[in-house]
């Protein structure tokens, strides 16, 4: 798919600084981890496992890229309070379809950054009893980890910084950009001029 140049979305660009992984980048780097998933996972029949909303441009792309059969869910979680997000307690607003006792799952991530979240919703998955679980995350702002979570396959690393883009939003908007940037300062309000990215 060629998507149109960044200067295309004009309503959307006058709000990046900087656009750090091109379209283009990203979806070669989808195509090598949909390589990897389908070497890995021959003859097992994975269950890609997604959370709603961000995940859903990778979650797409990433099936696609997968050559082997492939089933894929999703669920939709919010958190109770702001305490219980920076503890990664959350509550499932949406739970799976599918039973997933005994199947391969890989839980597809487009951002992990502190793992709390990751961390909760994975011994959540757990303790359904899958044969393996592991994690495809898209973007990984490590240096903000406060969990230690084993990322299986891993698309690019992100600076500690505001992005947008293939999914990450800033108040619902930027998730349509088909590469990813860094968000002007004057953009954001205020009150999140110190905030650099959510608690998953």
């Amino acid at each position: 798919m060629t998507f149109p140049s960044p200067v295309s979305y004009t309503d959307l660009m006058g709000g990046i600084s900087e656009i750090l992984f091109s379209a283009e980048q990203i979806q070669a780097r989808v195509l090598e981890l949909g390589a990897a998933i389908s070497r890995d996972y021959v003859g097992c029949r994975p269950l890609l496992v997604g959370v709603l909303k961000g995940v859903f441009p990778f979650m797409a792309d990433l099936a696609r890229a997968i050559t082997i059969p492939v089933e894929v869910d999703f669920m939709a979680i919010a958190s109770y309070s702001a305490e219980s997000r920076q503890h990664g307690a959350v509550r499932i607003q949406k739970d799976l379809d599918s039973a997933i006792g005994g199947r391969h799952v890989l839980f597809v991530e487009d951002v992990v950054d502190t793992g709390l979240t990751l961390n909760y919703v994975l011994r959540n998955l757990r303790s359904r009893d899958p044969a393996t679980l592991q994690v495809c995350a898209m973007f990984d702002k490590g240096t903000r980890r406060l969990v230690r979570t084993p990322i299986h396959y891993k698309g690019f690393d992100l600076p500690d910084r505001f992005v947008v883009g293939y999914g990450l939003d800033y108040r619902e908007l930027y998730r349509n950009l088909p590469f990813v940037g860094l968000l002007k300062a004057d953009v954001l309000h205020p009150d999140e001029h110190t905030k650099k990215g959510s608690s998953k």
